[in-house]
């Protein structure tokens, strides 16, 4: 089983991603992706569609036109875990 991550390293976790919002009622990051159109937002969701499925942490996401809403949670640990941290670093490190 996967472990849910302490106050101490959501904290950390929420220093480390600035731009991503912890929503506490799903203990959860979100964050929102602009982009200049349809075709870089959904080019964007597919390299990280690649990425997750290789780390088998699989994001709740949205697209409207050019923009992405992901929100990351791990459902094995009822919240924030690790597998959180390595999926954002990885998407942060696309832009």
């Amino acid at each position: 089983m996967v472990r849910k991550l302490d106050d101490a390293e959501r904290g950390a976790l929420l220093a480390r991603f600035p731009e991503w919002t912890h929503e506490p009622s799903r203990d959860a990051i979100v964050r929102r992706f602009t982009f200049d159109d349809f075709a870089r937002a959904f080019g964007f969701m597919a390299s990280v569609a690649i990425i997750a499925e290789k780390m088998d942490h699989h994001p709740e996401w949205s697209n409207v036109y050019n923009r992405v809403d992901i929100l990351l949670t791990t459902h094995d640990a009822d919240g924030l875990s690790e597998r959180d941290a390595k999926l954002a670093a990885a998407i942060e490190a696309l832009l």
